[in-house]
């Protein structure tokens, strides 16, 4: 009876009826395994400590760049991408988690972000993604950065010399299921100090052209060479894993992503809210999806990344992003993104308390350094501890040079002692080297930067001052933040 009441319900169901209910679930399944298909995968390629505007493709006139520059003219170079914090950890955090430094936690160099901070692998993950991660990695607790860790890049940013590094884990990963889109990021530590990375014979001393912003000794030029081989030995890393990505036969289904990071270790560079430190380098190249050869002014930051590769996969997230997605720039439909890029620089445990925010529209430039009345002091670039190797003998240099080198004496004044406020007009002095806060010409601007800058600093929570303590940091470490963000 059951059965002759299965077969009487069946030839009573109407056959068109059917066949429109087969037709729509084929379709369903087809248009799932299709979107399945098209999500792409992510490569995220950074450097480490490279100034942007050393590069080539930016307008740098010493380094040797063959394969940034091939990625850059088969892609959209970004001409206005920034950091929150001139740092490696914070910048990364704000990379991977799409927050602020106050929002994710990681307000300070070697601290860790809020125990409760999703990042990359928490969004994609469930969304069918692999999220590896290879080489330096320099974030923290693992619990907020759940990669899948990824051999063959040294994660050691100061081993003297890096070890070689190995495409083996890289190729697995990527090719490891071709039905399943994966995220990488390969995070490599040149050019980091040490400087002893590359061959520097394509960089004889003399004949540089040093940066406005970098004294003058021979000592510096010395370095300056060690550090633009670093960036020649880093792009054949980049080469090497392009050309690693084209063997699997993903590379027109893959966004590639290359960074700079945050500024080199001179001063002025990392360690500053100058742009110089701030300003990355952002490549975006994805065969037939993004135009060859083409540059934007779109105002982009770190914190746009991580919501623009959800964007692009479909994932939908209530999650409180600080940055928004700019798929919209990569189709070229659009010119613009950000009003403004913001950042904050706490100096502790780099040296004594100096805090610094900062604020651009992309042309114009505000900086306020909220204890003025001291110095700054960065351990690393301008000390050397016990048993440590030397890799900033050229500071020594321009300390021993400067009573008798005006211009030298300026870049140390500039660097160690600097006024409450400052705006830079950075289209036209690209080094900022020329402070107008005092000039009744801009007051405009610099009123509207700074109550841009408060408006900012309300939305974090960011007390400022009691931020860069030593009590403020080793909490943080623990995972017990003193100062809470807002929701």
């Amino acid at each position: 009876m059951q059965v002759a009441g299965k077969r009487t319900l069946i030839s009573t169901f109407p056959a068109h009826a059917m066949l429109r209910t087969i037709a729509f679930t084929l379709s369903f399944l087809t248009g799932s395994c299709l979107a399945e298909a098209q999500r792409p995968n992510f490569l995220i390629i950074l450097a480490d400590d490279c100034t942007f505007s050393d590069l080539p493709m930016y307008g740098g006139t010493n380094a040797l760049t063959p394969n940034l520059d091939k990625l850059s003219s088969g892609g959209l170079t970004f001409n206005r991408a920034y950091v929150s914090a001139a740092m490696c950890q914070p910048c990364r955090a704000e990379l991977y988690t799409g927050q602020f430094p106050m929002r994710n936690g990681c307000a300070w160099n070697h601290s860790a972000c809020r125990p409760d901070t999703k990042s990359l692998p928490h969004h994609l993950t469930p969304a069918g993604y692999r999220v590896g991660i290879a080489g330096k990695v320099h974030v923290t607790p693992k619990i907020c950065f759940p990669f899948e860790d990824v051999p063959g890049f040294d994660a050691n940013a100061v081993r003297n010399p890096t070890q070689p590094h190995d495409l083996a884990g890289v190729r697995e990963f990527m090719q490891r299921d071709k039905t399943q889109p994966f995220c990488l990021v390969i995070g490599l530590t040149e050019p980091h100090v040490p400087w002893v990375m590359g061959d520097r014979t394509p960089y004889p001393p003399a004949k540089l052209k040093l940066p406005e912003n970098i004294a003058d000794t021979p000592k510096t030029r010395e370095d300056f060479s060690a550090y633009l081989a670093e960036i020649t030995y880093m792009d054949a890393q980049v080469g090497e894993i392009l050309a690693a990505l084209a063997g699997t036969g993903a590379a027109d289904s893959t966004l590639v992503l290359f960074t700079s990071e945050q500024g080199s270790q001179f001063p002025g560079n990392k360690w500053t809210c100058w742009d110089t430190g701030l300003h990355t380098a952002l490549v975006a190249h994805w065969p037939g999806k993004i135009a060859p050869s083409t540059h934007t002014n779109a105002l982009v930051q770190y914190a746009d990344v991580a919501p623009t590769l959800l964007d692009l996969a479909g994932v939908k997230s209530d999650h409180h992003f600080d940055g928004t997605s700019f798929a919209a720039v990569l189709r070229g439909e659009s010119k613009t993104h950000r009003e403004y890029a913001y950042a904050a620089h706490n100096n502790i445990p780099e040296g004594p308390a100096y805090p610094v925010r900062s604020v651009s529209d992309g042309e114009w430039r505000y900086i306020r350094n909220l204890l003025p009345d001291e110095l700054f002091i960065e351990k690393h670039l301008m000390g050397l501890l016990g048993g440590a190797t030397v890799h900033n003998a050229y500071w020594s240099s321009w300390m021993a040079t400067a009573f008798d080198h005006p211009r030298t004496y300026k870049l140390v004044k500039r660097y160690m002692h600097r006024p409450a406020e400052e705006l830079y007009h950075t289209t036209a002095d690209p080094s900022e080297m020329n402070n107008l806060a005092a000039n009744p010409a801009h007051l405009e601007i610099k009123a509207k930067l700074s109550a841009e800058l408060d408006r900012w600093m309300t939305s974090q929570a960011d007390p400022g001052v009691p931020l860069d303590t030593h009590k403020a940091h080793q909490a943080a470490k623990r995972g017990e933040h003193l100062h809470p963000t807002r929701p």
